[in-house]
């Protein structure tokens, strides 16, 4: 080695690593009780990443009244009986969304009145007498106490008198009742380009760093039209990156007509699962879409993320199968295979416990290929999608160069090889071809590769046949 001799400076750089998601995020849209929010005004039409159901509760209020707050159903699945996270939430029930109550006298009694109403606005109350009007935190306080209700409070050295038993109340609440599927879809504006509803899943990615997987409405997505949306919306988001609609079929059907509800409104893609009918446990009512999200995010995680396993045939939180009015319904075996044949996901009852029940996307039996049609197969050819951009967006403006064009076919295909390794995929190249990039393309900064994956198809049907052999029989004569 040459002597050195002098002074000399050397910088070193950590390799960028390439972005990957290991998470299965779902993405709900729908009404939360924001009253109860720490910043009502802030969980109003905005992306709202949740950690855990104590972080839902500050983001977002909750409240049991599922049917009021639909997604209160999704954050207690996911938190409380899957202890899973994170989970992207949009409200669409907005602070002026309400209905008022007029001023009237309230009796006060050891220094506290409770209103008896659940969605009540802390910052809508007014308290006065027939003198003046008092003013918050000075003179009254608001709390709400584990029923959700307002309780007001008497402050102490303030200046509503001593031993007063009445004072004039007023206040507004929420009214979720007016939020509708118009409101869930949202829309975009042409000035501001403000968001709301299921325009937001735009925002996603901006907002919180991670792709969104899997688009869910509980309570709205048995509507047609909202479903189209979610579909629509799962073809491309910020035109980059693929999910998945998971949609309920409106419960109120019967079990033998719900294939012919299913196809006449639509529900036929292959970026689609659809679930049929609700289900219970220990009381609550939940929609299936809501139960095979939380089992598609578990079926996940135990596959370091890769969406490559099929929820179908594992456990949901259930006790029993009910229709849209309550009413409990028991759907046999061959008739949940007949919803499975007509790309319908339900739920079956097996050795004690309730399993998720179908393996096609909502493209079938319109198409037969494993691409569209089972629901592990297309969502990991969405997810390769997603990775692939995530991976490679670092070498976007980098010099097109022979060095470019190799390292990212290299690195595409070292990382599929080792998909094919774990299990994920049973085959997976890369391949940059002269006829898909002409110079005159190249020579504006287009390239094109070609990918080429197998994901494993559903081990669907186990068959063993059965036959009688005569041969044993001659053990009987042996000795």
């Amino acid at each position: 080695m040459t002597e050195f001799h002098g002074v000399k400076a050397t910088e070193v750089f950590e390799p960028k690593k390439a972005v990957q998601q290991s998470n299965t995020l779902p993405v709900y849209f729908g009404t939360a009780p924001i009253n109860l929010a720490d910043n009502p005004a802030a969980a109003v039409n905005s992306v709202v990443l949740v950690a855990n159901f104590d972080d839902f509760k500050r983001k977002l209020g909750y409240s049991d009244n599922w049917k009021s707050y639909t997604l209160c159903e999704a954050a207690y699945a996911h938190f409380v009986d899957s202890e899973q996270g994170p989970v992207a939430f949009v409200n669409v029930l907005d602070t002026t969304d309400v209905e008022v109550t007029a001023p009237a006298a309230a009796v006060i009694a050891d220094g506290m009145h409770t209103i008896n109403k659940k969605g009540v606005l802390k910052d809508s109350v007014t308290v006065a007498d027939s003198t003046k009007t008092y003013a918050l935190g000075k003179d009254f306080a608001l709390t709400f106490n584990d029923a959700g209700e307002l309780v007001i409070s008497i402050v102490s050295g303030g200046t509503i008198p001593v031993g007063t038993s009445s004072l004039q109340v007023g206040y507004k609440t929420l009214k979720p009742s007016v939020v509708n599927a118009a409101r869930i879809i949202g829309g975009s504006d042409s000035q501001s380009g403000t968001r709301t509803g299921m325009e937001l899943i735009e925002d996603v990615f901006s907002e919180t760093s991670f792709v969104p997987d899997l688009i869910l409405a509980p309570g709205h997505s048995d509507n047609p039209v909202v479903a189209a949306v979610m579909v629509a919306k799962a073809q491309s988001i910020n035109g980059l990156f693929e999910a998945h609609a998971i949609t309920d079929l409106d419960a109120s059907q019967k079990y033998i007509d719900v294939v012919q509800w299913k196809e006449e409104n639509g529900y036929t893609s292959h970026l689609q699962t659809n679930t049929y009918p609700m289900a219970t446990y220990k009381g609550r009512v939940y929609h299936m879409s809501t139960l095979v999200a939380t089992a598609m995010v578990a079926t996940d995680q135990r596959n370091e993320g890769f969406p490559f396993q099929t929820p179908s045939n594992q456990p949901i939180v259930a006790d029993g199968l009910v229709y849209a009015d309550g009413t409990p319904v028991r759907i046999p075996f061959d008739q949940a295979n007949v919803l499975n044949e007509n790309g319908i996901v339900t739920a079956v009852r097996w050795t004690g416990e309730f399993k998720a029940w179908g393996n096609r996307t909502g493209a079938y039996p319109e198409y037969k290929d494993a691409q569209r049609t089972f629901i592990p197969v297309r969502r990991m050819m969405s997810h390769i999608k997603n990775q692939l951009v995530l991976r490679h967006w670092q070498r976007v403006d980098n010099p097109l160069n022979l060095r470019l064009i190799e390292s990212i076919a290299d690195d595409s295909n070292v990382w599929l090889n080792g998909l094919v390794g774990s299990g994920y995929l049973l085959g997976g190249r890369v391949e940059f071809r002269e006829s898909d990039n002409p110079t005159d393309q190249l020579g504006n900064g287009k390239m094109v590769y070609r990918i080429f994956i197998t994901p494993p198809s559903v081990a669907q049907a186990i068959e063993f046949i059965f036959a009688y052999d005569t041969s044993y029989l001659a053990a009987l004569t042996a000795a």
